[in-house]
């Protein structure tokens, strides 16, 4: 079984173009309600533009570790189930 961060960054190119801002937005805040951001992380993530939003949120939440991945990909078939798809998370 592949570990979650290793499929994140397996798929890590494809997020960054695929996640729009609403969707990312959508995850920044599941991710700090989970505690796997804190509030200097979130706030770092709001002031960028989308595609580097997107390249911040996944490398932080991969440095993470496992778990913190593994939420990642939870919050993302929930917020975006079409995108979970075409990254094979679902």
């Amino acid at each position: 079984i592949v570990p979650a961060q290793d499929r994140l960054l397996s798929v890590r190119t494809q997020f960054i173009s695929g996640a729009s801002d609403p969707v990312l937005n959508q995850l920044l805040d599941k991710l700090l309600e989970r505690r796997i951001i804190n509030d200097e992380e979130m706030q770092s993530a709001t002031t960028k533009v989308k595609a580097e939003k997107a390249r911040y949120l996944i490398d932080t939440v991969r440095n993470k570790g496992h778990e913190a991945s593994s939420v990642l990909i939870a919050a993302l078939c929930e917020v975006d189930p079409c995108l979970s798809r075409e990254l094979n998370f679902n």
